[in-house]
């Protein structure tokens, strides 16, 4: 099983964090260690100072597939969950001035948070026009919509299955928008998809 990140998805978030805006998919991979399932605290790690949340819509893969046409990428994957995609931001950022790769700062032990269940296609409709958003205790901080997207989930799944074989039970988690942030010891983050919660754990 392979969790695909794409990074850069939603402008707003690219401008956050100065980054330039993609003109394709960017990606990265973490390992399946990095999954904290079942709504279990995350604990900051003590290499970090500054770990801060993504929360993003997360497809998993249904099907095996390689080089899948866009117009046939909707027959891959028939779930849609939610998760963070927590990032060591410091570690990041010190690895990219040095032109180094960074997996330590996003493929470290529970950096992949991933909902309890996934909601089907059937029932979510459309998903190019998925709601969905965080809170950190109680006050929404990230606020998203599929429909936002530079790169829709059929576009990724093409796009990276030119590079690698996809297969069933892969989890892509789609990127995040803007509002990413700092946490602490003590809080508490809830995602939702539209009203549904999908995720509600403690920070510490």
């Amino acid at each position: 099983m392979k969790i695909i990140c794409i990074g850069r998805n939603y402008s707003e978030h690219a401008k956050e964090l100065k980054n330039e805006v993609p003109t394709e998919p960017v990606y990265f991979m973490k390992p399946d260690s990095a999954l904290l399932l079942r709504n279990r605290p995350f604990y900051i790690p003590d290499f970090s100072n500054e770990i801060h949340h993504e929360v993003e819509l997360v497809v998993k893969v249904g099907r095996l597939g390689k080089n899948i046409q866009e117009k046939f990428a909707h027959r891959y994957y028939d779930e849609i969950g939610l998760g963070v995609d927590f990032t060591a931001r410091d570690i990041q950022r010190e690895c990219k001035a040095k032109g180094l790769p960074w997996e330590k700062a996003k493929g470290f032990d529970s950096s992949a948070v991933l909902s309890n269940e996934f909601i089907a296609k059937s029932e979510l409709g459309d998903v190019n026009n998925i709601a969905f958003s965080m809170k950190k205790n109680g006050e929404v901080v990230q606020d998203g919509n599929s429909s936002d997207m530079l790169f829709n989930i059929d576009k990724i799944i093409a796009y990276v299955s030119q590079f690698m074989t996809l297969k069933m039970g892969d989890l892509i988690y789609t990127g995040t928008p803007s509002g990413v942030g700092p946490v602490a010891i003590g809080d508490r983050l809830e995602g939702l998809i539209g009203d549904k919660q999908m995720f509600d754990f403690q920070i510490k």
